[in-house]
């Protein structure tokens, strides 16, 4: 019986932003305009740092690879609220929307543990700059990366696999704009306490964790600064970790407040806009935060811009 009843339910309808239905083509013009422009951002920032020697260093490895999980990261949600705007439809099947669910918690996650690993890179440069270079190799970046995808992607498999075996039997229609955990909660016949439970402890646990980790590199990273008694110096050691601080402060601060509140007090609107921010508003900001930011990236843009300007002068 409870086999039928969780098989009931075949699809979900998103719904989206349903009190915004008149604005849908304008929010379909702009989405599509910050998703077209996160994504050649991100790519341009993937390709820079491959093609520049001198780029090839531990951050910018890492940097690599944030770029590449936002590209991943944003992709999975964008493509199909941009369909929804237009077919209006929202339909999903039950399978995708697991499958959604799954990579856009797996993806978060992995984002979680790189920030860390990049506060802990900043952190040995300027707190340990001796020991940096043996500490911090480019295999080291490899594997702490590597490691990061792989505990992100391993990170939701028990929510999610505790989700798709709760029993949908009445209604399918998800007021959100994605397949997220809270919102399919709502929709679930059966008793979800056990399912709530483990995806406060989880999530909890991560956010916290990582949030705490990279909150203790910062600690010693500032300590660090303030006690250079050049001004010069304090100015370029602070701006070599700015534009991280500034992506951990943005991305940290929109999913504490989103999955660190009570199942109680969830409240679908105030999330939306939340979950807005970090899908879809966070992967655009990114490019901009590192390329204004950071000097080498600058440089390196600076100087590819000009190749392409003169190769097509030329032409």
């Amino acid at each position: 019986m409870g086999e039928l009843n969780r098989t009931a339910v075949s699809e979900f309808i998103i719904l989206g932003f349903p009190s915004l239905k008149k604005v849908y083509p304008f929010m379909f013009l702009l989405f599509l305009l910050i998703y077209i422009f996160t994504i050649t951002g991100n790519i341009i920032i993937f390709i820079t740092v491959l093609t520049n020697y001198k780029l090839q260093i531990p951050m910018f490895y890492l940097l690599n690879h944030l770029s590449g999980m936002e590209i991943v990261y944003t992709s999975v949600i964008v493509p199909k609220m941009l369909s929804n705007f237009v077919a209006n439809s929202g339909r999903i099947s039950f399978n995708n929307c697991m499958i959604q669910l799954y990579l856009f918690s797996a993806l978060g996650a992995s984002e979680c543990y790189l920030l860390t690993t990049m506060a802990y890179d900043r952190y040995l440069a300027i707190c340990k700059p001796l020991h940096y270079s043996s500490k911090m190799t480019n295999t080291t970046s490899l594997q702490m990366a590597s490691g990061s995808w792989i505990g992100g992607f391993i990170s939701p498999i028990l929510p999610v696999a505790l989700i798709s075996k709760l029993d949908f039997c009445g209604p399918n229609q998800v007021n959100y704009f994605y397949c997220d955990a809270q919102p399919l909660l709502k929709l679930a016949c059966s008793s979800t306490q056990l399912t709530e439970t483990a995806i406060s402890i989880l999530a909890s646990g991560l956010i916290f964790s990582s949030f705490l980790l990279t909150v203790l590199s910062y600690i010693f990273i500032i300590s660090t600064i303030i006690r250079i008694p050049s001004a010069t110096r304090r100015k370029k050691a602070f701006s070599t970790c700015a534009s991280h601080l500034i992506v951990v402060m943005i991305y940290y601060g929109t999913i504490t407040a989103m999955y660190m509140q009570p199942m109680s007090k969830f409240s679908l609107d105030i999330n939306k806009v939340l979950s807005l921010l970090y899908t879809v508003v966070t992967p655009m900001l990114n490019p901009i935060i590192y390329s204004l930011r950071n000097k080498e990236m600058k440089d390196s843009l600076s100087k590819a811009f000009k190749r392409i300007k003169k190769g097509n002068d030329e032409e």
